[in-house]
């Protein structure tokens, strides 16, 4: 007896009757032989990727049980387009009805035609949120996290590999929480370029951690002018790997809890001329742990003006990382929880570096 696969079918639509491509597209999956749909996910309407003046699609996912291997399920799911009207042209084209193959249990498949797990469903909002409806603690085989972790990844957006970018990924986390550590490591690992914060270069640093709040506008404006200098868009090249210990819209947060009110309306109406020529990251991996470990590690590394900090400062910076985070929209983001990833342990960085992978533009992968 053949054996039975779960398989998970993103479908689309933006021409004509959307809805009834999409109902149409259901009934004929049922038709296909030795396969059955057993469910399907709430239609939602989302903007065509790449042309946002394009016609709107309406998107869900269906899960399909078949005996057939996935390269026949894809044959046959190119069949249905054809008798829905497809026409294939250029890519994110308008199109009657969209047929991929997401998953196929946990099969990998890489042919000339066929890709499996579909390559960048991981980017796609409205294609997670369904295939959440359906199955959310099902493990990608490729990134090995459930589909619920990787949808949380995108903040409810849908992205697309850009190698005209420069592949920035940023390292976000309070201070203390091993930001500079991660970053050297994956550089290594992905044999990249490293972009490491100023922080011991600023002059005016250890004044204002020893309460002269009178320069922690010259403070700020130093890291400000620095890190524009470092992440700047007409600087970093494109298409390359960059990793930084530090992201610059964390500049905002420190801003409001270290400057008074005066400093901090100054600093506002200089910021955005200096944001505006900072490359945007790719990617953002969100360093979590608690203000007693971080501090437990700003003792230990003991540079002398860290060490009157207070865990009440860090539990600041903390809410501030955590409220820019509820509206983040500029790239996904991979937290990391340090109850649970070691960067000490190097199955933890490989793990990750791999994840990393595949979130920037592929061709720009080191191999190996």
């Amino acid at each position: 007896m053949a054996k039975s696969t779960i398989a998970y079918i993103g479908l689309g639509s933006n021409l004509g009757d959307r809805r009834g491509c999409i109902d149409n597209a259901v009934k004929m999956l049922g038709q296909v032989e030795q396969t059955g749909v057993k469910r399907v996910s709430k239609i939602v309407e989302t903007a065509s990727l790449g042309h946002r003046d394009r016609p709107k699609y309406l998107n869900a996912v269906a899960e399909v049980e078949t005996t057939l291997d996935a390269e026949g399920l894809y044959r046959k799911l190119a069949d249905i387009e054809s008798v829905l009207g497809r026409v294939r042209s250029e890519k994110w084209s308008a199109r009657t009805i969209d047929l991929d193959l997401l998953l196929f249990g946990q099969e990998i498949v890489n042919l000339p035609h066929l890709t499996v797990p579909h390559p960048q469903m991981h980017l796609r909002s409205f294609v997670l949120k369904g295939l959440s409806q359906l199955n959310g603690d099902f493990l990608h085989p490729v990134i090995k996290e459930p589909i619920n972790v990787l949808a949380d990844r995108l903040g409810g957006c849908d992205f697309i590999l850009n190698p005209d970018l420069p592949q920035l990924i940023s390292i976000a986390g309070i201070i203390g929480v091993g930001k500079t550590t991660l970053a050297k490591k994956l550089s290594k690992r992905l044999r990249c370029k490293l972009l490491l914060e100023p922080y011991d270069q600023n002059p005016f640093l250890p004044e204002v951690y020893a309460g002269k709040k009178e320069l922690a506008l010259n403070s700020q404006l130093y890291f400000l002018t620095a890190r524009t200098k470092q992440l700047n868009r007409d600087t970093l090249q494109s298409g390359r790997i960059i990793v930084s210990d530090y992201f610059f819209d964390k500049e905002l947060i420190y801003a409001n809890l270290l400057l008074n009110f005066q400093q901090l309306t100054l600093y506002k109406k200089i910021y955005p001329q200096f944001a505006e020529k900072v490359a945007p990251p790719v990617l953002v991996i969100y360093m979590i742990d608690s203000p007693q470990k971080c501090l437990q590690r700003i003792h230990k590394r003991n540079r002398p003006y860290e060490q009157k900090i207070k865990p009440q400062f860090l539990e600041a910076l903390g809410s501030g990382h955590e409220q820019l985070f509820a509206r983040w929209k500029t790239c996904p983001v991979i937290r990391l929880s340090g109850s649970k990833f070691d960067c000490t342990k190097p199955a933890d960085i490989n793990r990750l570096a791999n994840q990393i992978k595949c979130y920037i533009a592929p061709h720009q992968l080191p191999s190996g």
